[in-house]
């Protein structure tokens, strides 16, 4: 490291020249009252109280409830050589609830999280009780559903955390990081087709108070509203600075990092899947013989060449135009390019789901999000049908 140190002073000076302007990032896009750093520890447990007691004694099959809450205040302050000396307080939090439920030697569990860039006090005006028994009921369904018979369908993704999928499979091979030093699927193909065109894709860091939005990015530059697709057509990238340059493009406001112990990098912020002009009823009606997802789990990808698995934790058959058996243990399987030229319905109920993202530049808070939507053709693992 001394060796790096003493090399990087034998070069010609760089000659540049600035002038510190400190300032306070405007709160245009997240505004908090009151800090978490500030709470009562015995305040934050009442609303975890909340949510237990709703589904305590709901059902004598759930075995199993884990509440927590997530939350930090971090103050921030970027100076660099741009002339930007500038400060920002930031304040995620969630709560997260994970139900397990048991029968006849069958486990399921499920969980969901309910938060954002906001003060405690909005919890006041969140359904904490409904929430807790969507949780549950998820667990309570699925504990008795049948096995996923494996095969080729077509697959609705329901709303809101439904857009991991479209996170891991097509967010990360837009981020800059990957972009530059082509290792994306769409790297060259700015202008170029990529998805059907009833298919928008948004990230936008300046959602008020959400869970992935900034004032500012990691950059000292304001987050902005980039539409990545439009209308099946690749219209944008998110950059930081230094793969602006790489890349002759302009930075987006997409600069993030967990703290000042990463490098800042391309990252995501509240991304999405716009909506579209078909209702979630249509959708469902429109579907002969597939597979309704209805709540998604974890899953990998490789952002090199956009493969991915994803887990349903619940899901059920769509039959005739309707919602019938519930079935377990589906799994997506596929590829981030080919998903998105397979949509070809988008509904109009936009929602989002709170997750963090690990890369690079550390772990950071980052919104999914879409509408439910209909991909055709979908591989779809599943162990139904088979002999145990």
């Amino acid at each position: 490291m001394a060796e790096k140190l003493r090399t990087s002073f034998s070069g010609d000076p760089a000659g540049i020249e600035f002038e510190l302007k400190e300032e306070t990032a405007e709160k245009t896009n997240v505004n908090v009252k009151r800090y978490s750093c500030d709470v009562p520890q015995k305040e934050k447990v009442e609303y975890l109280n909340v949510c237990y007691n709703a589904i305590k004694d709901y059902s004598p099959l759930i075995v199993q409830i884990v509440c927590s809450i997530t939350d930090k205040t971090q103050f921030v302050t970027i100076a660099n050589t741009k002339g930007q000396f500038i400060h920002d307080v930031r304040n995620p939090q969630r709560i997260a609830l994970n139900v397990i439920a048991e029968h006849d030697g069958r486990h399921q569990s499920n969980g969901s999280t309910i938060g954002g860039n906001i003060s405690i006090d909005e919890f006041k005006n969140r359904d904490l009780v409904t929430f807790a028994k969507n949780v549950a009921n998820s667990a309570l369904t699925m504990v008795d559903a049948d096995e996923m018979v494996g095969g080729v369908y077509p697959v609705i993704i329901h709303n809101g955390f439904g857009g991991v999928l479209f996170h891991e499979a097509c967010g990360h091979p837009l981020e800059a990081s990957s972009v530059a030093r082509g290792l994306s699927v769409f790297t060259g193909k700015y202008g170029q087709k990529i998805a059907s065109d009833v298919v928008t894709a948004v990230d936008d860091g300046t959602v008020y108070n959400e869970w992935g939005s900034l004032n500012i990015d990691d950059e000292g530059n304001k987050t902005r509203k980039n539409v990545l697709i439009k209308d099946g057509v690749l219209t944008g990238y998110m950059i930081d600075e230094k793969n602006s340059r790489l890349m002759n493009m302009p930075a987006t406001g997409s600069s993030r990092r967990e703290n000042y112990r990463f490098s800042p990098t391309s990252r995501m912020t509240n991304t999405y899947i716009a909506n579209g002009s078909s209702t979630f009823e249509e959708i469902i009606a429109a579907t002969e013989y597939g597979l309704f997802a209805k709540e998604l789990g974890g899953g990998s990808v490789n952002p090199a060449t956009g493969e991915f698995n994803f887990a349903v934790n619940e899901g059920y058959m769509v039959e005739h135009g309707k919602i019938t058996t519930p079935v377990r243990g589906a799994t997506l399987v596929g590829n981030g390019a080919n998903a998105l030229l397979n949509i070809d319905m988008v509904a109009n109920n936009q929602t989002f789901g709170h997750g963090m993202c690990g890369a690079s530049s550390g772990s950071i808070c980052a919104n999914v999000g879409e509408p439910t939507i209909r991909i055709q053709n979908m591989t779809v693992g599943g162990n139904g049908g088979k002999k145990q």
